[in-house]
């Protein structure tokens, strides 16, 4: 099986961007442990509206369907939920620029 990119995105609750920045900085932790993922660099911005979008690749196909089985992951995924509502890329407000740019985090 190959490797898969995705785009997750983040767009946290009012209020709820700190919150949502500590649970993003466990979610690839969390992965890799399980070896979810690949060992290739994670990217990471933030949107306009604020919207965290996070690039990383999943050692296969079915690596996202395995994540759902896995406590230490879904304990993430449902604390992220609770601050974050998980969007698509056409809710972005860069979604309509051919190449969309995203502010950087800080090194």
């Amino acid at each position: 099986m190959s490797p898969e990119m995705v785009i997750a995105l983040y767009r946290p609750h009012p209020g709820k961007e700190r919150e949502l920045d500590a649970l993003v900085a466990q979610h690839v932790p969390a992965l890799r442990e399980a070896e979810l993922i690949t060992d290739r660099g994670v990217l990471r911005g933030r949107a306009k509206d604020g919207t965290v979008v996070e690039v990383f690749e999943w050692v296969s196909a079915d690596a996202a369907e395995r994540a759902h089985e896995l406590p230490s992951v879904a304990r993430v995924w449902e604390a992220m939920a609770q601050v974050a509502d998980f969007v698509s890329l056409g809710d972005l407000p860069e979604a309509g620029q051919r190449f969309p740019h995203f502010a950087a985090p800080p090194r």
